[in-house]
């Protein structure tokens, strides 16, 4: 493969590739990290792709492989729940919470789902893959993907309602405090 055709698969597939290892790896460093490392095995393995029109989910299937790779090496190191606070939150502490209810929020909860249905979710949802490309990338029978995105869904909604739950629905004005209606 030349340069230029290798350019223009990194500009066409980077920023799908970036989501889902981010959804994947919940920080923004390893997530470049596994992006590279994908484009990295395409450079030296790529050219025995059959299909070139396959080469999205080649691509998400050896990003996936990879974060499995990573993730079997880290356990016998450290666990996310090691690491410190401040590197596990996506969201600032002081957002108002108008600006909570937003993908924002939607993006947090995913990441509390189970990574077996959250990479499901993510590529389903963010990335506009079919069922059949989703089985493919994750090398799961379809109907395996199709169960996973109903548990994920499921358990996206129990975290958004716990998340909603802990805070109220209706939201008061900020001068409304002390202040009284004449």
């Amino acid at each position: 493969m030349n340069n230029e055709a290798f350019a223009q698969l990194v500009d066409a597939h980077y920023a799908p590739l970036y989501r889902f290892a981010l959804s994947l790896a919940r920080n923004g460093a390893d997530a470049g990290d596994l992006v590279q490392q994908t484009f990295f095995v395409w450079a030296t393995k790529g050219d025995t792709i059959r299909e070139a029109t396959k080469a999205k989910s080649w691509l998400f299937t050896t990003l996936y492989r990879e974060f499995l790779r990573g993730r079997r090496r880290d356990a016998r190191a450290t666990s996310i729940e090691d690491l410190p606070p401040g590197e596990k939150d996506l969201a600032a502490e002081d957002v108002d919470r108008v600006s909570k209810i937003d993908a924002a929020l939607v993006m947090t909860a995913l990441q509390s789902v189970d990574e077996t249905f959250r990479a499901p979710l993510t590529l389903f949802y963010l990335e506009d893959m079919s069922y059949q490309e989703i089985a493919q990338a994750l090398e799961v029978p379809i109907g395996t993907v199709m169960s996973r995105l109903s548990r994920g869904k499921s358990q996206l909604r129990t975290v958004l309602e716990r998340t909603e739950s802990g805070g109220s629905k209706v939201l008061p004005f900020p001068n409304s405090k002390g202040a009284s209606a004449s």
